[in-house]
């Protein structure tokens, strides 16, 4: 019986902390609190997404690949799901899709922002 109680301890555990756990984090900078992945690389958005659509097609997810969710992610509270150019889930976040940008190298790099007045760092 002991046993069981400790099984059944660790499984909700387990389950609860998958649900709890958010796909980005926000992360201190120069320009305030900013979205990044687990990496630590910043998460942008594009003005020409439409709310809960991303518009960024193949050429331009070369240089802005998709936050994209796995396979079993679920949307939670703001963070919801959207199909990326690839057939892919991507991640986004009050319903404004997420990108990395191909330009940035290391974690904490920003270089994406403000790109063609229509890339912006996710806050």
């Amino acid at each position: 019986m002991k046993t069981l109680i400790v099984s059944m301890g660790l499984l909700a555990a387990t389950v609860f902390s998958a649900f709890a756990a958010e796909p980005a984090k926000m992360v201190d900078t120069k320009m305030g609190k900013i979205l990044a992945d687990a990496k630590g690389m910043t998460l942008y958005t594009f003005d020409k997404d439409a709310m809960g659509k991303s518009s960024c097609d193949d050429a331009c997810l070369k240089k802005w690949p998709a936050f994209h969710a796995a396979a079993k992610a679920k949307a939670e509270g703001e963070w919801s799901l959207v199909k990326a150019a690839d057939g892919k889930e991507m991640w986004a976040y009050e319903g404004k899709p997420l990108y990395t940008f191909a330009g940035d190298k290391k974690p904490g790099d920003m270089t994406g922002d403000g790109v063609g007045g229509v890339w912006h760092v996710a806050k």
